[in-house]
């Protein structure tokens, strides 16, 4: 831990993790083992990290937001805490929205997770500058201003290729590591032309 870190108290940290310059972490909140958080990160009272987390410069996770393992979020990535923002109504009960980072999913620096119980899937690829507004599947690489799906990637990250139609949806194949990951066809279906 960086000498100007701020750790509240009943602050769980990990084993192996690392916490640099002017971070602050709030009472309560939960921080697995082997994550690395960079220079100016504010981690909310109740948020939880899992492990192998990589959280880079600039980013703030506030209460209500969970960050499973293996995840990878760039620098001045942003999550918004508030649905229906205005200075002077703040009642954290009856505005409080839920985000789920999931296993393995990377955020792309300066993208936004606009909150409102929203879903980040295993191995998600969100773009640089991205604005998240809806739910992303498992494995989507999603882009643009609102996001949209743009292709599936592996779990190494290269992109995808269309290999067979199966009845619950598609096989799609890594040419990089020879994985073979299926897509529901609800999830395919919404790559955007």
């Amino acid at each position: 831990m960086h000498e100007t870190a701020i750790i509240e108290k009943d602050v769980k940290i990990g084993d192996g993790s690392k916490i640099w310059h002017h971070c602050h972490i709030r009472a309560s909140a939960e921080i697995g083992k082997n994550c690395t958080l960079g220079k100016n990160v504010f981690i909310d009272k109740n948020v939880k990290i899992g492990n192998n987390v990589k959280i880079q410069n600039n980013v703030s996770l506030y209460d209500g937001v969970t960050i499973e393992d293996d995840v990878f979020i760039g620098p001045s990535v942003v999550f918004t805490n508030d649905v229906r923002p205005r200075a002077f109504i703040w009642d954290p009960n009856e505005k409080r929205s839920l985000t789920l980072v999931k296993k393995g999913a990377s955020l792309g620096a300066n993208s936004t997770i606009v909150c409102g119980d929203r879903i980040i899937g295993e191995y998600a690829l969100i773009g640089a500058g991205a604005v998240v507004t809806t739910n992303i599947p498992s494995h989507a690489m999603a882009i643009g201003c609102p996001a949209r799906i743009k292709n599936f990637v592996c779990i190494c990250a290269k992109e995808l290729e269309f290999r067979k139609k199966t009845g619950s949806g598609v096989i799609m194949f890594c040419s990089g590591c020879n994985k073979e990951i299926p897509i529901p066809e609800k999830d395919y279906g919404q790559i955007s032309k």
